[in-house]
């Protein structure tokens, strides 16, 4: 089996939808996925009011899953009042949304098992993961690869890159308990304001993080060997210096500006809207 997690408010429900199927396409194992959300009102996040992922999606990717193997499943675990009781109040405003932070509680859910993987929205999977998912871990709290920018400008030694990008995270929630590193990851989130606050907690205060190689967290560019595909903004140079995001869900941008094609069975499917 291999455990999946995702989190966020229904503006994940586009990119969820995608990197679920692309699981469905390369996953022979039984898939157990959980969805953890939150509702907030515009007064509690400063900004403005977060839904929760609806129902009917979830009702959705549940029976697609199903039709693989019956033993699959999709579950949805509203975490509002878990994300209420301990508010990352000094991160509420930031351009990251509460909802970045919301796996920071996973520890308090007794649904997420020892082992599980945490994917963004926006990672579309290529390959089995399963090599990265079965490795050892025993000693380890995360396992991850490197933040493609951050791992020049974040490391705890000069002389030693281990900034992990957060899009792909293999959390060992066992040992997560027992240090209790989201606790205090959520302490420094309510106390201290970030850049990227969830994945600086992580970086900051992970005492054992394993560093994977970059197949299975390809930020950049499509690779022959990638595993997981993050779609998430790089920089570009020519003919200018500016910024690029394009995500899955985006087809036609995917497929005039990223170039790709590699996808297309999973957006044609996303379009055609059967979750609706």
């Amino acid at each position: 089996m291999i455990n999946i997690l995702y989190c966020g408010d229904q503006n994940i429900e586009d990119g969820l939808i995608i990197s679920v199927l692309s699981l469905l396409k390369n996953v022979e194992e039984e898939l157990n996925i959980i969805v953890l959300t939150l509702a907030l009102s515009a007064e509690e996040t400063g900004t403005k009011e977060l839904c929760p992922v609806s129902e009917r999606v979830i009702r959705y990717l549940d029976g697609r899953v199903k039709e693989q193997n019956p033993q699959n499943q999709v579950r949805l675990i509203d975490a509002t009042k878990l994300f209420q009781k301990q508010m990352p109040a000094a991160n509420m405003a930031t351009r990251f949304t509460p909802c970045c932070m919301l796996r920071l509680y996973a520890d308090q859910i007794p649904e997420i098992p020892d082992r599980i993987l945490y994917l963004d929205n926006d990672v579309v999977c290529r390959r089995s993961p399963g090599g990265f998912y079965h490795q050892e871990m025993e000693a380890y709290e995360v396992a991850g690869a490197l933040d493609y920018y951050g791992k020049w400008f974040f490391r705890s030694s000069p002389f030693h890159m281990d900034y992990l990008n957060s899009g792909v995270l293999l959390l060992n929630m066992k040992k997560i308990r027992q240090t209790s590193l989201f606790e205090r990851c959520r302490t420094l989130c309510r106390d201290k304001k970030m850049f990227m606050p969830d994945q600086s907690a992580i970086n900051k205060l992970a005492g054992a993080k394993k560093i994977c190689h970059r197949k299975y967290n390809d930020q950049r560019r499509l690779h022959e060997d990638t595993v997981m595909q993050h779609f998430s903004t790089t920089f570009r140079f020519f003919p200018w210096i500016h910024t690029l995001t394009v995500k899955p869900w985006e087809v036609e941008r995917v497929h005039s500006v990223r170039k790709l094609t590699e996808y297309d069975d999973l957006q044609e499917e996303y379009i055609r809207g059967e979750y609706l």
